[in-house]
């Protein structure tokens, strides 16, 4: 069995190959028995799990630990939602505004933050995003802090993003697109400059790469990826309310990269699946589910810093450990 055969079949690819496929299969699953509900459900998941993936080139590459991405995600939310309240529903028009705003804002709050780092960098992403927060929240003509319903969604010739399926699949694609783009972005000399400028950026600078471009390029582009998910959960609530830009959506997007692996390929679905799958679960269980929440996330927390993922790939090695050492006293006893 060659190399690549053999890397299909370890528990950290075979596990989140599954996801995808169970992935494609929900629409199909839900048109039949016509469970919107599901569809809706885990539409939401592949939004935040393309948000995580947004984030994991900032933190997991680049090591930038930002609680500010629900400031892009809230551009992306509005960038519907306001075009919306005037009657445009060209999708076109919205996914403009939403690159074009989260690209000059993570430009500009990239730029600032960079200039400190380690809880000099969290506290002032965190405070442009309240600064976001408290924006949406102020233009009362569009709803103020209890948001505005969004009556024209985007349009891509013809495909309305109002529909459920039609959003599920879109953010399938685009999830699948994202985290193969990953892959190919973490070894390509871009990743291996920032995966270097997180162990030691001094170390990069000293053999003429310029990091903080480096770190800052990551960060923009992390940011134009989160609003396209906050553009799709608009879509998909038909609803834009200043919460999405709260601190608490941040947090979440931390949490679920933690969960699911730093630095990881499959970790931001992983994350994502098991945050928001846990919480619609204990739900169903206990009103204190929150309690039984934080227990789950600090137990899954001490497997390391590649969370789920990491954990995955340990015991593919553990069982490979295994099975040579199987082979080698096989062989010694035949000899």
């Amino acid at each position: 069995m060659s190399t690549n055969q053999s890397n299909i079949w370890k528990a950290g690819t075979l596990v989140p190959l599954v996801i995808f496929l169970l992935f494609i299969l929900v629409p199909v699953w839900g048109h039949f028995t016509d469970h919107n509900f599901y569809v809706a459900y885990f539409a939401r998941i592949l939004i935040y799990a393309i948000a995580v993936v947004a984030l994991n080139l900032a933190l997991g590459f680049g090591g930038l630990v930002s609680l500010g991405h629900a400031l892009f995600m809230g551009l992306g939310a509005y960038s519907v939602a306001l075009p919306a309240f005037y009657g445009i529903d060209n999708g076109w028009v919205h996914l403009f505004f939403c690159l074009a705003s989260c690209a000059v804002a993570g430009l500009i709050t990239g730029a600032i933050s960079l200039r400190t780092s380690g809880i000099g960098f969290i506290m002032i992403t965190l405070a442009f995003a309240q600064m976001g927060y408290f924006l949406f929240v102020s233009l009362k003509q569009y709803g103020g802090d209890d948001g505005t319903s969004i009556s024209h969604t985007s349009q891509f010739f013809g495909l309305d993003l109002g529909g459920v399926y039609e959003v599920y699949v879109v953010s399938l694609i685009l999830l699948i697109l994202a985290t193969w783009w990953t892959a190919r972005l973490r070894v390509s000399p871009f990743g291996m400059v920032l995966r270097g400028a997180r162990q030691n950026a001094r170390r990069v600078r000293a053999v003429g790469f310029p990091a903080n471009h480096y770190l800052l390029a990551s960060y923009v582009l992390s940011a134009m990826l989160c609003g396209v998910a906050g553009m799709l959960l608009a879509n998909l609530n038909a609803f834009a309310s200043p919460s999405t830009l709260s601190w608490i959506i941040s947090g979440d997007l931390v949490v679920m990269l933690v969960l699911g692996g730093i630095g990881t390929v499959f970790g931001p679905v992983l994350g994502a699946l098991a945050f928001l799958g846990l919480e619609e679960i204990l739900k169903m269980f206990t009103d204190h589910w929150l309690a039984v929440f934080g227990l789950v996330i600090v137990f899954i927390g001490l497997l390391g810093k590649a969370g789920i993922a990491g954990f995955l790939e340990s015991f593919s090695r553990r069982k490979a450990g295994a099975a040579a050492g199987g082979a080698k006293q096989v062989k010694g006893a035949k000899a």
